[in-house]
């Protein structure tokens, strides 16, 4: 969090300071709006602090992401975010810019969002006998925002690539796919997070071109993608899968029956690839439960996977 708070504007940064520790800890993202109120996000709740953004703010906050040099994060700029150090992700609004009706860029911004990357280590051991049988079961991670897909999805990765020898896991060779840079949070190239010895990252790839990439260069035993839902998604799963690869992916939904009905996720299901389905869903707070499906439907396991 200290990261985060260091990119600030020095107002900014003394609003956010006089925020409670207890409170600062549970923060899942910092809103910084011109015109408006500074806005926090705990436990999926919003909250307001005293303080209205100015243009000057958002102009500081941008120089300070971008280290003054605004040509450096171009490519960021026109994808709509910025990762900074620690792997927290900024996402950007403001004045779209476009060439040959493709976004070129985003100027005058006046909405900040900044997601707060925490790892939680060990969030997924307690799936694991669920998701692994003399090998890696192929499992698509089901949940809405803010449920965790992405913190559980990070620390299976973490877990295949380490191993587990109370059991008697060995180590596997993972690739990831980090389309948005929020999986691994690179900087420069390189994870920010811990994932173990064995864990390679394509940051900033497209996902169906990053697989492809991937199972030709890296030979992953296990790939892992966040957020598939297109129609090239479903090719790379079923060519990754045809080369013996275990495939790890998160899609957005409230349950599989709901996600079943999305026709490119449809077209994956329909290859009765995976087998098993992970549903999140946040309860009571930032409490997520899960429950484990299999690939006849059954309820495999159902407990709580815990606070983000």
């Amino acid at each position: 969090m200290e990261t985060v708070i260091s990119f600030l504007p020095k107002k900014l940064q003394e609003q956010f300071r006089r925020i409670p520790e207890a409170l600062t800890a549970q923060i899942e993202e910092l809103r910084v709006r011109v015109g408006r109120p500074l806005e926090i996000m705990v436990a999926g709740e919003p909250a307001f602090l005293p303080y209205t953004a100015d243009s000057e703010d958002a102009q500081q906050l941008l120089n300070h992401l971008s280290h003054f040099s605004l040509y450096t994060v171009e490519e960021e700029l026109r994808r709509g975010y910025i990762t900074i150090s620690g792997g927290h992700r900024v996402g950007l609004a403001g004045k779209v810019i476009l060439e040959n009706g493709r976004v070129k860029a985003i100027r005058d911004i006046s909405s900040f969002n900044i997601r707060i990357a925490r790892q939680k280590i060990g969030a997924a051991e307690k799936l694991m006998p669920s998701l692994y049988s003399n090998g890696w079961r192929h499992t698509m991670i089901i949940g809405a925002p803010q449920t965790g897909k992405t913190t559980l999805l990070r620390d299976m990765a973490r877990i295949i690539s380490t191993g587990s020898e109370s059991m008697n896991i060995p180590p596997k060779k993972v690739g990831i796919v980090d389309e948005r840079s929020e999986i691994a949070g690179c900087v420069n190239g390189i994870p920010q997070l811990e994932f173990g010895p064995r864990v390679d990252v394509l940051d900033g790839c497209p996902k169906a071109e990053g697989m492809m990439m991937l199972i030709r260069s890296m030979s992953p035993d296990v790939l892992v993608a966040d957020e598939i839902g297109r129609n090239e998604d479903a090719d790379a799963v079923l060519e990754a899968v045809n080369s013996g690869i275990t495939m790890l992916i998160t899609t957005h939904g409230h349950s599989l029956a709901e996600v079943k009905k999305r026709p490119f996720i449809a077209k994956i299901l329909d290859m009765n690839i995976f087998e098993r389905f992970v549903e999140l869903n946040r309860a009571e707070g930032s409490n997520r439960v899960y429950r484990i499906i299999d690939g006849q439907g059954r309820v495999v396991n159902k407990d709580e996977v815990g606070n983000k």
